[in-house]
């Protein structure tokens, strides 16, 4: 099957988080299964650098990065306009068996849904928890308006990442029929070998006595940062619980000046450390030195949680944003957004050895019986070819 992914950022574009490894991971797997993956992307690396634009071929992937109109629209409104993508689609787009679209709000999904609609060639769009109108900004309302719908209603299925990501498809006019869950999945091959403990700490100058507190993604004022620094300031000095750190790691994306300066007001800047963006290798570091991983708040499936599992690091979320069945009581804590709730969480689990254990252990059985990479490939595989199957009559559908 010849399959063509179309993102606005691919590997190695990891600033932009979970959807880059998703992608990347679920492309290698198709590849190592005899499919032909090609990646139409931007040469967005982070919010201020470039790749190199023109082909590469990775790992059997075989990406094509266009050039984005520019980097100050993708810095300040994340838009990735890529004039030479419509071309390249034109002219290859029939030669494909199936398109998978990745995130929703993107001038790239604009492209495929006209030229897939004309054309005749199916798609499947995988909003990676990007469907909710967070804030409900004019922006989303006219994308709404002007493409999302049509995307929607046009997409020959689209993919959830569990439950409420369904139900949002739903909302948003989505026939149940042509929803189908797929979660994320993890690579177990890429942890079988693990750095050795104290690695992190050692490199970024930590105690080695000290419990980390690990918090992993983009510093952006949606991820709640300044409530996890909130609940680890009352952690340490109002319930005297002095043998923890808390590391804040990842690319700033218009919060970290905020972040500095509450540690800094409420007295704990000493003992937190912003790593900043960290490389593959230093991400596997830190969760090896990590004792718990705290995410506030979250949309959809972030790939860090199946990272923090895969190396049996308990999980502790709050309520703010989605929610995911399988971590609270099993994988650690889901409390309500409080810096008290979140405060009492950590503490409960970095002063209690054997239940620390507990939700490591499980950690790692969770993954390996229901997150492998390989299940979830399995079920895209199934899709692609039920899509492919009924493309006559979803050009039916189209001409209507």
């Amino acid at each position: 099957m010849k399959i063509l992914f179309v993102t606005p950022y691919f590997y190695p574009a990891e600033a932009f988080g979970g959807p880059v490894k998703v992608a990347f991971d679920v492309g290698r797997e198709l590849v190592r299964r005899g499919h032909e993956v090609v990646v139409f992307t931007s040469d967005a690396k982070d919010l201020n650098n470039r790749i190199d634009a023109g082909s590469n071929e990775i790992e059997g992937i075989k990406v094509y990065y266009f050039r984005n109109l520019s980097m100050s629209l993708v810095k300040w409104s994340k838009l990735f306009i890529t004039p030479g993508l419509p071309k390249m689609m034109t002219a290859h787009l029939k030669s494909f068996d199936v398109v998978h679209v990745h995130e929703y709000t993107t001038y790239q999904n604009i492209v495929v849904h006209n030229l897939a609609k004309k054309f005749g060639v199916p798609y499947v769009l995988q909003a990676h928890g990007s469907l909710p109108k967070i804030g409900r900004t004019s922006r989303k309302k006219v994308y709404n308006a002007l493409f999302g719908n049509a995307l929607l209603r046009d997409a020959s299925k689209v993919i959830a990442l569990g439950e409420i990501e369904a139900d949002q498809y739903k909302s948003a006019g989505v026939p149940v029929e042509r929803i189908a869950i797929v979660p994320n999945g993890i690579d177990l091959s890429e942890y079988s070998n693990l750095p050795s403990k104290g690695s992190f700490k050692k490199k970024f100058g930590l105690p080695e006595n000290k419990k980390i507190v690990l918090y992993l993604g983009r510093i952006h004022e949606t991820k709640r940062v300044d409530l996890l620094v909130e609940a680890y300031a009352q952690l340490i000095k109002e319930m005297g619980v002095k043998d923890s750190v808390l590391v804040i790691a990842g690319p700033d994306d218009g919060f970290l000046n905020k972040a500095k300066s509450m540690a800094q007001s409420l007295g704990v800047s000493s003992s937190i450390c912003f790593a900043g963006f960290i490389s593959k290798e230093d991400k596997l570091k830190a969760l090896v030195d990590a004792y718990v991983f705290v995410t506030p708040s979250f949309y959809g499936f972030p790939m860090t949680f199946l990272e923090a599992c895969a190396v049996g690091v308990p999980i502790i979320v709050t309520n703010f944003g989605d929610s995911l069945d399988w971590i609270d009581q099993k994988a650690g804590y889901e409390v309500p957004p409080t810096k008290s709730d979140l405060a009492v969480a950590i503490n409960r689990i970095i002063s209690n050895y054997k239940l620390q254990n507990d939700y490591s252990r499980n950690c790692r059985e969770i993954v390996r019986s229901e997150f492998s990479l390989k299940q979830v490939v399995d079920k895209l595989e199934r899709i692609y070819s039920e899509i492919t199957k009924n493309k006559c009559n979803n050009n039916l559908k189209w001409g209507d």
